[in-house]
């Protein structure tokens, strides 16, 4: 038997938390970017409010505007964000360098830009997350997927020695995010839940730039983090 109808709302909500959780976490945008967009380029009104309360599983009845304002800006993201400096450089310098430091989009599994009706869809329970964006990262395992991933980055080896090489091949370019990232793989400090779960795709493509891992897609990777995880844990529990 299926789920029912509550159960499919339940899921859909989570689902949406999660998808606009992750949108701000990648991007390292603040909840005022979204609205501020939409707003400046007359996309549609959606409230800071309704962001916060989105990405927090608590909004339950959003209307149509809401998706109608996210999709719209998704797809001049995903358009490249040259064909709105003029509207924004001079009169929001802070949200176009917001916007500069990193702008990617929603995109479904055929690499189109999520549409309002897919917005939507997901939201109601109707339609799963695209495949990149479908893990869910619960706050008691990030401590140990933090300490599986200092262990599958540095294969063995005292971080000074791969320092260099795994510091080049993290992409990332926000210093922030790159210091962070050095004190997980050294082991000085944990990502938590939040934080893993924005940074599991540039560590996925991370690893594969350094050919540790071939089997598959995020999902894969992190299934092989929590494996290392798990037995570590069993190493442990039998000392």
């Amino acid at each position: 038997m299926g789920l029912g109808y509550r159960d499919k709302l339940l899921k859909g909500r989570r689902a949406m938390a999660h998808l606009i959780h992750l949108w701000h976490e990648r991007n390292g945008w603040s909840h005022r970017v979204l609205p501020l967009l939409s707003e400046i380029l007359d996309l549609g009104r959606v409230h800071n409010s309704q962001i916060s309360n989105l990405r927090n599983g608590k909004l339950s009845s959003p209307g149509p505007e809401v998706f109608l304002a996210l999709a719209q800006v998704n797809t001049i993201l995903d358009q490249g964000i040259e064909s709105i400096r003029d509207q924004l450089e001079k009169t929001y310098p802070e949200l176009w360098r917001s916007l500069e430091d990193s702008a990617l989009p929603l995109k479904n599994d055929y690499g189109k830009p999520l549409s309002a009706g897919e917005l939507f869809e997901i939201f109601a329970g109707l339609k799963p997350l695209p495949s990149s964006f479908d893990w869910y990262i619960e706050d008691e395992e990030a401590s140990a997927l933090s300490d599986a991933l200092s262990d599958h980055f540095c294969q063995n080896k005292p971080w000074r020695s791969c320092k260099v090489t795994i510091m080049d091949a993290y992409t990332v370019a926000k210093p922030l995010r790159r210091e962070r990232f050095a004190e997980v793989i050294a082991g000085i400090k944990d990502f938590t839940a939040e934080e893993l779960d924005g940074e599991l795709l540039d560590l996925y493509e991370t690893s594969k730039k350094l050919s540790y891992f071939h089997g598959g897609g995020p999902n894969a990777f992190l299934k092989q983090l929590r494996d290392i995880a798990s037995r570590k844990t069993q190493v442990i529990t039998n000392e």
